[in-house]
């Protein structure tokens, strides 16, 4: 929900700071694995309940996950560098919540084991839609330039990112907060499906 407008303020410092590692011969996918090593990093840091620590590689990441897409709209985009940030990032986000559980096992078993799996839902939801958005040729550019077609919803990295921060700065809050954004994930999921029931739906759809 929040990404257009985190895009519109961030998008002029990314674009410079990706023109300068392109000059000097720096990848899109190095960044991509970087960005992905250090989100590791966070969560091994949150696993040992070093939040704040964590929390501080946790956006060092993602920052990295912004200067990939800027490093390869200079140095051009391939359908590898899409594939490989996708994938990261997917894994990135079921790391982290991973790490709160691990830490608090007790307390945060099942209200992790649940956003996991909101993530997962909403996570298929988006590369089924993008995945049929091919086929048919369809095209957005809602949220800039991308390797795949972007829907969007009420969660989506923003959300995510600050979810991840508010975890880290109270950790103890986990449970709550992780138990809310697990449902805003159900329902941008759902939204989606209705979406796609409308966009795709074809004569004998409604059969039983």
């Amino acid at each position: 929900m929040l990404d257009g407008v985190v895009r519109q303020h961030l998008d002029p410092l990314m674009d410079r700071m990706g023109w300068a590692l392109a000059g000097r011969g720096v990848t899109a996918n190095a960044v991509t694995v970087a960005g992905c090593v250090i989100g590791i990093a966070a969560f091994v840091l949150i696993w040992q309940q070093y939040y704040l620590a964590g929390l501080v590689l946790l956006l060092i990441s993602r920052l990295g996950d912004g200067l990939d897409g800027a490093v390869a709209r200079v140095r051009g985009k391939t359908d590898y560098g899409g594939y490989l940030d996708i994938v990261l990032d997917f894994s990135f986000y079921g790391l982290i919540p991973l790490g709160f559980v691990l830490a608090d096992p007790a307390n945060n078993a099942v209200a992790g084991g649940v956003l996991i799996f909101s993530f997962y839902i909403n996570g298929s939801s988006f590369l089924a839609y993008a995945i049929m958005a091919e086929k048919r040729k369809m095209d957005t550019d809602v949220r800039g330039q991308k390797s795949l077609y972007f829907t969007t919803g009420l969660a989506e990295a923003t959300e995510t990112i600050g979810v991840f921060c508010a975890s880290c700065l109270f950790p103890n809050w986990f449970v709550p907060i992780a138990y809310v954004f697990a449902a805003l994930c159900i329902y941008t999921t759902i939204s989606r499906i209705v979406l796609a029931g409308r966009v795709f739906a074809e004569p004998g759809d409604d059969d039983s």
